[in-house]
């Protein structure tokens, strides 16, 4: 009998183990974001299991950036019946987001509590992808992240550049620049890639382009070596896009110009009036037609400079630029849009407190019907979006630091917008421009299969 007892009590202790063990694996949290390496582009799903139900949570994201800055997202989530919080269609009930935005917690990161001022991400190293932690925590938090232990984490790795991109340094005679080429003997059709002022060489949307399918080349033109701003006029982009159109890896004649802001005011420069540059279409994003691009770029901001008494501060201490492009007299001089002669896409934000955008995009279109080429004209206008509209999910800056280039000065410039119909924009104009090139350049009907990231 003591031996059948001591049985007995063996195996029930061994049961009772088996149990614990077994609640234990049922009710630790688990959280998957998938896919765990991605495009910058590309959607993520995030899912939480093993909660208990009507659990209020809390998802938080936290990113290091080149500069060495930690930024952070969050939102307020409750758990279902189930146990579950899913990112694509729970709403998160406050945070750094609101509603159900599958992509909140990359669009509306922020600079972490104690941070620097004015800060803004730009990456730099586009072959080291974009880390972001993602961990969920017990409860409704808005601050203290780092004092908590959380429930549960994963690392998802956002990438500029998909596997096969080839990066090649162009340095011919004075034109400096990088190459983006996708994987493949191509050719491919190609985009000329002109950022804005204010700040380094930007190379991660050309190595995004050529991730699906352009070879995209990023030209510097602001502070290239051997190069003074005086030298800088037309025939160095011309250069640049001879050099691109000459390209084997490149459809010859198959070529787009993309810009930004200033980047913006060159391309439209260029397409009315280079007997050289011949696109099949062009981008402007957050531009304007009032600061024409006639000779060097050193006469534009000599010119601005001349006009800095007009430059407007809000109650932050942030420059509004729009009004002095307003101010300047250039109403004679502007870009003759009218004699453009390929596709125009004009992506703009009504609240871009950098340029005049809104009032350009306008008188654009009259002097382009009054021209007869009307036809070749399409606006989006994104309301309440800012100046800096860039590839989707990136965060939104209403207001950064920057240096004035034509005195030097460190300033707060304001470039407007508010942060979920700017991330919208950024969202919607991209997959827009990726078809306006592919629909101008003759994109191939069958496209080779994209390489996964393992």
């Amino acid at each position: 009998t003591g031996r059948w007892q001591k049985l007995f009590i063996y195996i029930y202790m061994h049961v009772c183990v088996y149990r614990s063990v077994s609640t234990q694996k049922r009710t630790c949290p688990l959280l998957s974001v998938q896919p765990v390496r991605g495009l910058l582009d590309e959607k993520f799903q995030i899912a939480v299991t093993n909660l208990p139900p009507n659990q209020k949570v809390t998802l938080h994201s936290l990113h290091q950036s080149d500069d060495k800055d930690f930024w952070e997202a969050f939102g307020h989530y409750v758990s279902d019946e189930h146990g579950s919080v899913t990112g694509f269609k729970d709403e998160s009930l406050g945070g750094t987001y609101d509603g159900t935005e599958p992509m909140g917690l990359l669009w509306s990161m922020r600079p972490i509590p104690g941070s620097r001022h004015g800060l803004r991400i730009r990456k730099r190293d586009i072959f080291r992808p974009m880390e972001v932690r993602i961990s969920v925590y017990n409860g409704h938090l808005s601050q203290g992240f780092s004092h908590q232990a959380p429930l549960a984490t994963s690392v998802t790795e956002r990438w500029y550049v998909a596997p096969g991109v080839k990066r090649v340094n162009i340095r011919e005679k004075e034109i400096r620049g990088t190459l983006f080429l996708p994987p493949g003997s191509g050719p491919y059709p190609g985009v000329l890639d002109l950022w804005g002022v204010g700040g380094d060489f930007v190379e991660y949307r050309s190595a995004l382009l050529a991730s699906h399918g352009f070879a995209s080349m990023a030209l510097e033109y602001l502070t290239p070596e051997d190069l003074s701003l005086e030298d800088t006029d037309a025939s160095y982009f011309e250069k640049a896009y001879q050099i691109l159109n000459n390209h084997p890896m490149v459809k010859k004649d198959h070529l787009a110009v993309l810009g930004l802001s200033l980047g913006s005011a060159i391309t439209l420069s260029m397409a009315s009036y280079s007997k050289v540059i011949k696109p099949q279409c062009c981008v402007c994003i957050s531009g304007s037609h009032l600061m024409p691009v006639e000779k060097s770029l050193s006469e534009l901001f000599e010119l601005m400079k001349s006009h800095a008494d007009k430059l407007c501060v809000n109650e932050d201490n942030q420059v509004i630029l729009r009004n002095l492009i307003l101010s300047l007299p250039c109403q004679s001089a502007k870009v003759d849009v009218g004699r453009i002669k390929c596709p125009l896409l004009l992506v703009n934000g009504d609240d871009d407190q950098t340029l005049p955008a809104v009032e350009s995009a306008e008188d654009m279109a009259m002097m382009m019907e009054k021209a007869g080429n009307r036809h070749l004209l399409e606006i989006l206008m994104y309301p309440d979006a800012g100046h800096l509209i860039e590839p989707p999910y990136s965060p939104h800056f209403r207001a950064t630091n920057y240096k004035l280039e034509w005195t030097k000065e460190k300033i707060v410039m304001l470039w407007g917008g508010q942060t979920k119909p700017h991330a919208y924009a950024q969202e919607d104009a991209w997959k827009k421009i990726l078809a306006f090139l592919w629909q101008h350049l003759s994109a191939p009907v069958i496209k080779k299969k994209k390489k996964k990231f393992q």
